[in-house]
């Protein structure tokens, strides 16, 4: 964390209003001797959070040693030396839901860009208490469940195995059950992720650390949002007079795509005066519920490159000539035009299946446009940088 002498201001994030009541500090050295409480929770929404995080362990692949994985707090660097196995599954995790992340936004203009060899993984953008730092904040979240959960069920770790639970009989609407095979431990996953992910923000006392909170928690339970019943049917040709069954998560796109929406609906909120939780910063949109995703301030439009608020611009960006959403030239290129280059593509095609066992393709050539975005001029770029 950043020192007090090192607060900047940051406009989009605003305390709800009340009546200011003033308490006194006890007057020990170095004490401020008065200080209104809204004037406290100002600033502590205002502590910039720029620093290393464990995302960075993805980066790290195999060669994961808790000792030089920069951002750690005390509690994540001894869950690491505890669990050196976790922490490779935690690492392989990461690359899954960037991946994911990039995918969700690969039609957008900030599109979940990440920062080679940077310890922040995706640089100042996270700064902004925005909603895609809301977004990435409950995909991590979810990534670290299902990563550690998916290697209990294989057997990849010693502390952990199949759902001990699920044993014995129950039932479903379609009747009685026995549990069998092996029900993924969700709930394993879920403490894990909990205990590592959120020590950090625990740690620090600010909006920002409420708000990333907030989001890890719904990206956990997204991914316990969509566990499956599977069963094996047993009786005579399979006529199902018994089943055995087991939980199982599914694919880690569900879950992707159910925190896209969220992103989408996400409320923005400020912190409520006594700093336990929030208030809708517009009277006139419901209260946020526990699912959803909650930001304090607006994003920027990442049009062009502006270092300062991490965005790296859409000059380059591949858009559709023929589109008209988020991916259509005009909106991603943000009204400065495109450039086009007619380009030969070769392809697969014609494919043929031969007894016995191969397929075979002949080659295609395909002359497609590409349109690109043009970069801004150069005075408007100079003046974001």
């Amino acid at each position: 964390m950043l020192s007090p002498n090192r607060l900047e201001a940051s406009p989009g994030i605003a305390v709800a209003p009340g009546r200011a009541e003033c308490g006194a500090f006890p007057r020990t050295a170095g004490a401020v001797p008065r200080l209104c409480l809204p004037l406290v929770l100002l600033l502590l929404a205002l502590t910039p959070r720029a620093d290393s995080s464990w995302w960075y362990i993805g980066a790290l692949g195999a060669r994961v040693i808790c000792d030089n994985i920069p951002g750690l707090v005390n509690k994540q660097r001894q869950l690491c030396q505890r669990y050196p196995d976790i922490m490779q599954s935690v690492g392989e995790g990461a690359k899954e839901w960037i991946r994911e992340c990039q995918h969700q936004f690969r039609h957008h203009r900030w599109n979940c860009s990440t920062l080679d060899r940077d310890h922040t993984v995706f640089g100042r953008v996270m700064l902004r208490s925005s909603r895609e730092a809301a977004f990435v904040y409950a995909i991590s979240s979810a990534g670290v469940v299902y990563a550690i959960t998916r290697a209990c069920s294989q057997g990849d770790l010693k502390v952990c195995s199949c759902d001990p639970l699920k044993r014995g009989r129950s039932k479903d609407e379609r009747g009685e059950f026995d549990w069998g095979g092996c029900s993924d431990n969700i709930n394993y996953g879920i403490r894990f992720a909990k205990a590592f992910v959120d020590a950090k923000e625990k740690k620090v006392k600010d909006a920002r650390a409420l708000m990333n909170l907030h989001n890890n928690r719904c990206g956990r339970m997204a991914v316990k949002r969509f566990l499956k019943l599977e069963c094996k049917c047993h009786g005579v040709s399979g006529s199902c007079t018994l089943r055995t069954c087991w939980l199982a998560m599914s694919d880690f796109r569900k879950t992707g795509d159910y925190l896209r929406k969220k992103y989408n609906g996400a409320i923005q909120v400020t912190m409520n005066q006594d700093g336990t939780g929030f208030t809708v910063a517009n009277k006139n949109f419901r209260k946020p519920t526990k699912t959803d995703l909650v930001y304090f301030e607006n994003s920027p439009d990442y049009c062009v490159m502006d270092k300062s608020a991490g965005s790296l611009g859409t000059a380059g960006r591949v858009c559709s000539k023929a589109s008209r959403g988020t991916d259509g030239c005009e909106v991603m290129c943000c009204g400065r035009g495109y450039d086009t280059t007619r380009v030969t593509r070769v392809t697969k095609c014609e494919c043929k299946f031969h007894w016995c066992c191969a397929v075979r393709c002949k080659e295609c050539e395909d002359t497609v446009d590409v349109h690109t975005c043009k970069a801004p001029k150069r005075a408007e770029w100079l003046d974001q940088t």
